[in-house]
Parts: C-alpha cells; structure tokens; sequence
C-alpha cells in the first residue's frame, strides 16, 4: 500500500495483518480521488472507520486542509500514527480511538468528506450513512464503500445518492445533498 500522488507520493504505509483488516485496494483508493479529484483541496476529510490510515494519508497528501481519522481499534489508531510520522502529514491531522457513534455525537464540526469504510454486512454502514448526514455539510459528500451485494438506501437526511462506481465485488457511492445532486 502506497501513497498515490501529492507531497507523499510513493512513499509505503504500514498496514494491519489479520482478518478482521480489510485495506482499501489501490485501484479503489485511486478511483475514489478521481470522484473527488477537484474537492480535496483546501477541505476537511474524515476517514470515519480509518484503518491504517491510507484515505485521510491520500486526502492529506493531495492537499485537504485537515484530516480526521477515526477507528474504535487501538492497534489501528497506533498504525495511523506511525503512517502520518513516515508521510510527515501528522500537523494536518487528528487522530481518535474511538466508536463511530461516539465521535459523530461528540464533535459538532461540520466535514467537507465523509469515507465510510465500516466491516462489511454488520449494518454499521448504514448506521454510519445516517449519522454523517447530520456531520457534513451541505456542500460536502459521503462516499461508502461496501460490497455489492450488501444494501444501502437512497437516502440518508438530506444527503442523496448521486452516484455508484462497480470495482469487481466492491462498490462506491457518493451521497450529495439532494440540492446540489446532478
């Protein structure tokens, strides 16, 4: 696993062994900053089930003002750390061991970009679609990866589901706010 391109370009992350560790594969990472190629700049991302890292690292790298990475597992959040020292990005982000739901409840700041990340078919992506309608704004989008066959609605809040993208077993949607949904 690498950093596709910008100030960290190239250099190798870190990742979590087990089975429980399912890293974002390379050609989705890159697909997910073609969708967004032209927000990240400037915008405040949240990588809310965060892993090793590597989507807040990409946002970070590619520019985003702000990253905020969010894992419930402390082997993870300890990952995230040493892959934000080797990038040197660790200034631009803010790192939380923590439960999705807590940290939606607890911070009242608004995200620019939401990635939903959660374990496949546990019903948390859904749980985590509603939450973040109420933590993005307006202007924002959420982008949930998840396998084909697991189900998500249309809706979540005032946030729409603009688009879907097929990477083999894997899709990727974006939410938008039904007034700015093309």
């Amino acid at each position: 696993m690498r950093v596709i391109t910008g100030s960290a370009r190239g250099r190798r992350l870190e990742t979590l062994e087990g089975e429980s560790v399912r890293p974002t594969a390379d050609r989705i990472k890159e697909a997910v900053f073609s969708i967004i190629q032209f927000e990240t700049e400037g915008r405040v991302f949240l990588d809310l089930f965060a892993g090793s890292g590597q989507m807040g690292i990409e946002a970070l790298s590619r520019g985003a003002k702000e990253a905020y990475f969010v894992d419930s597992a402390k082997k993870s959040v300890e990952t995230v750390k040493r892959n934000l020292k080797a990038t040197k990005l660790e200034d631009n982000a803010r790192v939380f061991n923590a439960d999705f739901r807590s940290f939606l409840a607890a911070h009242s700041e608004k995200f620019d970009i939401v990635f939903l990340d959660p374990p496949y078919k546990t019903g948390m992506l859904q749980e985590a679609l509603e939450l973040s309608a109420q933590a993005v704004k307006e202007t924002g989008v959420i982008i949930a990866e998840n396998p084909m066959d697991e189900e998500i609605l249309s809706n979540y809040g005032d946030f729409t589901l603009d688009r879907q993208y097929r990477y083999g077993k894997i899709k990727i949607s974006t939410f938008r706010n039904s007034r700015f949904c093309s």
